[in-house]
This record gives structure tokens, sequence and C-alpha cells, in this order.
């Protein structure tokens, strides 16, 4: 009972709060927005509000929606019609036992006999069933070779089922595999760009069975925050609570929102998602900095702050080189033998690197990318700061190595 009563006042001081923007702008001569009545009315409803410069995004590209997804198919099959590219029959005996078994099953009897054919690729189909695919419908496969084959190019699928987890046939693929590189070569030298080995057939999947689930008899859907966060969750919940009130939608955790459907107001749940999807919210990230050694490259968020700290960075080059020697025995010499001496040179050279230089306390990410770029460093000594400003307390952010 108090609880009805709080959502009730929470309401009416919604409500009364809108109408006091209404007629405050009405007797100021400024017209009202959408976006400004939903900032008032959410400011008096006590939802967290983004920052007026926040770059904001749709609900439908920061959740997840239960019930909405796809399904992952396999299969395995041939691809015929290569030109002398297939797998080696030596060294991919399936390849020759599944060829036998469709031939057996077109009524061709091979049993007994010697067949070693270069224009026949044993491939793993792959497909993914999207949400609510009907009988009928085309999804696009992907087709990669198991053997040895050299090339997919100019090859034909056969007729291959695709299966779900569960076992059960959803899709048959079948056509003609558009290849995503070329490989060429003669008796010294070969050429390859691109990956011959896979293919792609667009819409060459028909769906035969549907999935088993019925969106609308569900009574309440889950949306799941593709990056957990508690503020983004907090606002998504402001957004559907402007939209259809807030004792329709209750936030769960940092990844979870649930939208309650009986309180919709007789809206299906697809109507009701359809309703919501499009609303734009400012997602709420954390201080991130993302580094690649091996590529050299660096990410750093917004939110990314420092201190003021003092860094000396400095370089040591180790050189190696090798330069053997040949001994060998005079001319016309008996019992003489070819003797290689080797002959190393070794050393290590410091460089001056870059002094003492202070780094000012950033404030903005241009402020942090000024300072940073006037240490006058490489991105891979830049890694190596970075990983050292973090370990001194001074880097405020989740420092994510790749």
């Amino acid at each position: 009972m108090n609880r009805r009563i709080r959502l009730a006042v929470t309401g009416l001081a919604a409500l009364a709060a809108g109408a006091l923007i209404a007629l405050s702008a009405l007797a100021d001569g400024t017209p009202v927005t959408q976006e400004g009545r939903a900032r008032e009315v959410a400011m008096a409803s006590g939802y967290a509000l983004p920052a007026p410069g926040d770059a904001t995004a749709r609900i439908k590209d920061l959740v997840e929606f239960e019930g909405v997804r796809g399904n992952d198919l396999v299969g395995y099959g041939l691809v015929v019609g290569l030109n002398g590219t297939g797998d080696g029959i030596r060294n991919a005996p399936f390849t020759e036992e599944a060829l036998a078994n469709l031939l057996e099953r077109l009524g061709v009897n091979v049993s007994g006999e010697q067949f070693r054919p270069r224009n026949v690729a044993a491939v793993l189909v792959t497909a993914a069933l999207p949400p609510f695919a009907r009988a009928g419908g085309r999804v696009d496969v992907t087709v990669s070779t198991i053997g040895d084959a050299k090339s997919l190019l100019g090859g034909t699928l056969i007729m291959t089922p695709l299966n779900g987890a569960d076992g059960e046939i959803y899709a048959v693929a079948q056509g003609a595999v558009i290849a995503s590189g070329v490989a060429a070569g003669g008796a010294a030298d070969a050429v390859t760009q691109g990956v011959p080995t896979v293919g792609l057939i667009p819409a060459g999947a028909r769906v035969e069975r549907e999935v088993a689930f019925d969106f609308g008899t569900m009574n309440s859907i889950r949306l799941a925050v593709r990056d957990a966060d508690f503020t983004t969750a907090a606002r998504i919940e402001g957004a559907i609570a402007e939209v259809f009130g807030r004792n329709a939608v209750r936030m769960l955790d940092s990844g979870t929102v649930e939208m309650d459907i009986s309180a919709l107001r007789g809206l299906s749940p697809a109507q009701a998602i359809a309703r919501i999807e499009n609303i734009p919210v400012a997602p709420s990230q954390k201080a991130r900095v993302v580094v690649d050694h091996r590529s050299g490259t660096i990410v750093l968020g917004a939110d990314v702050r420092i201190s003021r700290i003092a860094v000396s960075q400095g370089n040591l080059t180790l050189r190696v080189t090798e330069q053997p020697l040949v001994s060998q025995p005079n001319p016309f010499s008996r019992g003489g033998e070819t003797v290689v001496v080797p002959r190393t040179d070794a050393a290590i050279v410091e460089e001056p690197g870059i002094g003492l230089a202070v780094v000012p306390e950033a404030v903005t990410l241009a402020d942090l990318v000024t300072g940073l770029n006037a240490l006058g460093v490489g991105p891979r000594d830049m890694i190596d700061i970075l990983k050292a400003i973090k370990a001194a307390g001074a880097l405020h952010a989740e420092f994510v190595v790749q």
C-alpha cells in the first residue's frame, strides 16, 4: 500500500511539473519542445539525466530485447564444379565417402570404383536464422572448406541441410558460391589474394522449419543492456517511463530493465517495443584506455583523466650482427677442411630519451591528448608510459591491453 501511494504521489508530481512547465512557457511566449518537457518531467520524477552535450543513441542500439534473437545453423556438404582446385582424395578421404553416398542416393552405383576427381570439395556451411524467420524465407550462408581444396571459385554447393543446436533441420542451402579471393600460380611460384577457400551464397538457404516461439504471449520483456552500467539502465528506465508511466518499467540491475506488458494499456509486446525502440538515450560509459601492443594502437575514452605527473622515458637498442669468416685450405693441399668461424658483434645503445617532462592535469580529452603528445614519443613508447602512469595511480581509467 505504501509503495502504491509513493508511486501515485510521484506520478502526480511529474504531471504537476509538466503543467507548470507548460504554463510558464505560455506566459513567457516560448514554445515547449518534447525534449525539453521530457527533461523537466524526468527531473521532477528523480531519473538520472545526461549532460546536454552527451551523444545519444536509440534504445534498440543499446539493448537486446528478450525473445528477439537469432539461431546459428551448421551443415556439411559438397561443392562441385571446381576447376581442378578441389580436395585431394588421398588427403581428404571423407570427401570421397560423401561423394559416393551422394551419387548412390541419386541412383549411381560407385561401390568398388576408384575415382579421384579434383573438382569436388568438402565444406562446412554456416548460417544465422534471424528472429521470427518464417518458412519459405531466405537467409545468407557462408561456405568454408575443411579439406585441402585450393579455391572455391566457380563452384556450386549441392543441397545441404542446416541443423540447429537441437539437431533439427531448419533450412536447406544450395547455389553458386561467390569466392572472396583468388589464387593462381605456376611451377615455381604462386600468388594468393584474399581467402579463396571461403565463399558466400547470398539468400542461399531456404527456411523449412520455424522456431516454436510465440512472442505475443510474453507478460514481461527484459531489456539486456549491452554495456552494463547503472546510469545507462536508469536513463533507459526513465525514457520508457516517460512513454508508458513508471508502473510499466523497472530497473533490475545495471544490465537489465524489465517492462510489464500487462500495464501497457492493451498493447502487444511487438507494439510496445515499436513504441520505445527509437527513443534516444545518452549512454554512460566507464573511462577506459584500450591499447594493442602488436599494432601500436591506442584508444582513449572521452572521460579519461590523469593527475599532474612527471615522466621520464629512455630507449634501449640491442644490436646483434653476425659476420662469419670462412677458412679454406691451400689449393691442392691434402687433408684440408673448410671451416666456418663465427664472429658476432653485440652492443647495447642507450638513447638519451625525453628527459623529465611534466604532464599537467587533464580536464578534457583534448587536454590529455595535448599533454601526451608533448612528450614526443611513438605509439609503442606511449603504451609503456600509459602503463607506468596507471601503475603510479595517476591514470583514472580502466586500462585494457589486447
